[in-house]
């Protein structure tokens, strides 16, 4: 990368630690825009669930969202294809990259300039699955390659889609091989450090002001125009509970004690992919999530004069 303008600065961190008004306040700092590495922030109509926020970025450029229909299945190898064409034309136009979110698979396959050969659907192979438990899918997987993602056994749907990518490779070879990756080797990579127990009520309240805002009604809204339940219940946590609510699967108490659960488990876990990226070598620079906005973007624009 030899543009001055092809540095690209991530602001990422666990859900609710207020990465979007970060990396916005960054992106106009440096005349920037925004790239998002969020998993779910690509489908139309997802909006409260996925805490878009799109109020937020103001006159800030942002890519990345609202790009898919709700109920498509966005995999890695289109964010990949779509996010470095979006950082190219951000580059060609002068203005900075500034990608931002909390998927960690995105975060670091984006740093690692991974390249991935388009899979197609093996509908033999899908057929020949069909009735495996998550268990017995697991472990097929886990028989194929090191299982460092666990998104990828957090359904049946997904272990298959593994699974499929996973044979794909063993029997094409060659095109394997040709995706060398690439890493990007004029990154800066900021953490927003926040605490369990303030990331904890945090996403308490955060969850409570969804509730207030609608995210029922929108989940409603998107049955009702013909998303199958069972394509938002693969989107997991928000999307996943309220549709179990809405299909009598639970009640409306249990559906918000679940929720909370599984997005603090969720949190959890990406910052256990966090840690793991520094023990792989990636450079995260951590700056904590109640500092000052002014102080917070002063310091990432100067880490950014030095790479």
């Amino acid at each position: 990368m030899e543009s001055e303008n092809n540095r690209v600065v991530f602001i990422t961190g666990p859900t609710a630690c207020g990465k979007t008004r970060r990396a916005v306040g960054v992106a106009r700092a440096l005349s920037g825009e925004i790239v998002s590495a969020d998993s779910r922030q690509v489908y139309r109509g997802m909006d409260i669930g996925t805490g878009k926020d799109l109020g937020e970025y103001g006159d800030v450029a942002a890519h990345m969202i609202d790009i898919c229909p709700a109920g498509y299945k966005y995999n890695l190898y289109e964010f990949l294809r779509d996010a470095n064409a979006a950082m190219a034309d951000i580059s060609s136009r002068g203005h900075v990259t500034v990608v931002c979110g909390g998927t960690g698979l995105y975060v670091e396959s984006l740093l690692k300039g991974l390249r991935l050969p388009e899979v197609p659907e093996n509908k033999e192979l899908r057929k020949s699955l069909e009735g495996k438990s998550l268990g017995e899918l697991t472990d097929m997987l886990r028989g194929m390659k090191t299982l460092h993602n666990v998104t990828d056994v957090d359904t049946c749907q997904r272990a298959i889609r593994a699974i499929e990518i996973q044979s794909y490779y063993a029997a094409h070879p060659d095109e394997a091989e040709q995706a060398e990756p690439h890493p990007l080797e004029r990154a800066l990579v900021v953490g927003v450090d926040i605490d369990r127990e303030s990331r904890r009520r945090r996403i308490s309240e955060r969850l409570r002001a969804r509730l207030d805002e609608g995210m029922i009604d929108e989940v409603r809204s998107l049955i009702d125009g013909g998303v199958k339940p069972e394509d938002l219940i693969y989107y997991g946590l928000e999307y996943k509970f309220v549709t179990l609510y809405l299909t009598g699967a639970m009640s409306l108490e249990q559906m918000v004690v679940s929720l909370e659960t599984a997005i603090h488990q969720f949190a959890k876990r990406q910052m256990t992919w966090f840690r793991g990226m520094e023990r792989r070598g990636f450079k995260i620079e951590w700056l904590p999530y109640d500092m000052p906005d002014d102080e917070f973007t002063a310091a990432v624009v100067e880490m950014y004069s030095r790479i």
